[in-house]
């Protein structure tokens, strides 16, 4: 286990500087992949173009991926640059599958690594509900701003916490019950085309072997020819073209919240006689629900939903009829460009005092991220920004104007849930 005041190598990148959150932990001698980037899997029959576009769109550099199957597919994606291998089992499917009986729960677990934080909502793992916090404190505060929401099927967390109605569960029996499923990268060759390179390449094979017999063994030996040593041409030095900025390609947050608002108000108005709805996810393409049946029928939640004036990307009912799962896909974002104005210490004071003066907690966290180059021998350019997150009964509309005032902003992950009337949102800022 962590000890106190211990040295943890995974909290440094590849350039000494101090890094927040890991990438893997090791359970009963297995390493599994942490951290990833989660997004919804509109079609899982034919992932890949899908996968490829959203990873260039969410997350610079992603070059990996896992799938997770289930009642609400998706995928994680993440940057083999930040220390993750190709083949390495993903901790996060491994325990959706373990605790498949659940479809929400909040669940944080120490680590000889850290301390494993992980939110599963209505079956999605929410964007940032696969994280290895270095810091214990972070994790806790993470796991304190999710407590707020209401219905979760278990609670998980350290036993040393004291925190009433949460359980102790051994994390390595979990992971050895549940699938194991392993990181793939985005752009390799599958299916029909790796076939024809396979193919091609014995052909081409055979030809060189075959030629390089016929040469060494039937090819009379000539004399040497000797012939005047041309000069070296010279090597022009290599043009280093700028790195893109990340801030210079960002989801307009006016676009997000409002597009969740509406979206929100859409799924609200389903009301099925005997049917409750759940918590509503929000991401910056698509939004997700479910309904619960109480004492309606299939064929009711069926109406309703046929009769509602919504373009459904998908909706079906769970293997037990009792849950009516359903997505749909919001209008594209406007894509915007706003540079940092704030240093990471300004910003973190000056939001920790405005939520004081609001009387609203809000959870904040500084990460580092990297974008390639795209060029040899070019490093990629390390960026900072000021992860946050918070509850409040106040819907995005109300929000708007207050984070107009801050450049380089990005909103991730809005939740809503109706029974509690409260809203969850998730963002980050990038930072000079």
């Amino acid at each position: 286990m962590l000890e106190d005041g211990q040295l943890l190598d995974d909290g440094y990148d590849d350039n000494g500087s101090e890094r927040s959150w890991g990438t893997a932990i090791t359970v009963g001698g297995t390493t599994y992949a942490t951290s990833l980037f989660w997004q919804p899997l509109q079609n899982p029959s034919d992932p890949m173009q899908e996968i490829e576009e959203t990873s260039a769109a969410v997350l610079e550099g992603s070059d990996l991926f896992c799938i997770k199957s289930g009642r609400a597919p998706q995928f994680g994606i993440c940057v083999s640059q930040e220390g993750y291998k190709s083949g390495q089992y993903v901790a996060a499917c491994s325990l959706v599958t373990a605790i498949d009986n659940l479809s929400s729960f909040i669940a944080v677990f120490r680590t000889n690594e850290g301390w494993w934080y992980t939110c599963v909502r209505n079956d999605i793992i929410l964007s940032d509900g696969d994280m290895l916090f270095l810091s214990e404190e972070e994790a806790k505060n993470q796991f304190m701003s999710m407590l707020a929401v209401p219905d979760w099927g278990m609670k998980i967390a350290p036993r040393e916490w004291g925190l009433e109605g949460t359980e102790d569960v051994s994390l390595a029996d979990l992971l050895q019950r549940g699938a194991r499923a392993k990181l793939q990268k985005i752009k390799g060759l599958r299916g029909t085309k790796l076939l024809v390179i396979v193919v091609l390449s014995l052909v081409v094979g055979g030809w060189l072997v075959s030629s390089l017999i016929d040469k060494l063994l039937f090819t009379p030996v000539k004399k040497p020819v000797v012939v005047p040593i041309r000069p070296k041409p010279v090597v022009q030095e290599q043009e280093i073209k700028p790195i893109p900025k990340p801030w210079e390609n960002l989801l307009d947050p006016h676009s997000v919240m409002n597009n969740c608002y509406e979206a929100v108000k859409q799924l609200t108005d389903i009301t099925p006689p005997g049917w409750t709805i759940g918590q509503i996810t929000c991401t910056g393409t698509s939004a997700a629900t479910a309904w619960s049946r109480g004492v309606g029928f299939m064929s009711i939640a069926e109406e309703a939903i046929a009769r509602a004036n919504v373009n459904f990307a998908a909706y079906g009912f769970d293997d037990s009829g009792n849950n009516l799962t359903a997505s749909i896909n919001l209008p594209p974002p406007d894509i915007i460009e706003s540079a940092p104005a704030y240093s990471m210490l300004n910003l973190r004071n000056i939001l920790n005092n405005e939520f004081q003066t609001m009387n609203l907690p809000i959870s904040l966290s500084a990460i580092s991220i990297q974008v390639p180059s795209g060029q040899p021998n070019v490093p990629p350019a390390n960026f900072n920004k000021m992860k946050f997150s918070f509850t409040s009964p106040h819907n995005p509309l109300t929000w708007m104007s207050y984070w107009a005032k801050y450049p380089a902003l990005e909103i991730n992950l809005i939740t809503y849930s109706p029974s509690g009337d409260m809203w969850y949102y998730e963002g980050d800022m990038y930072v000079l």
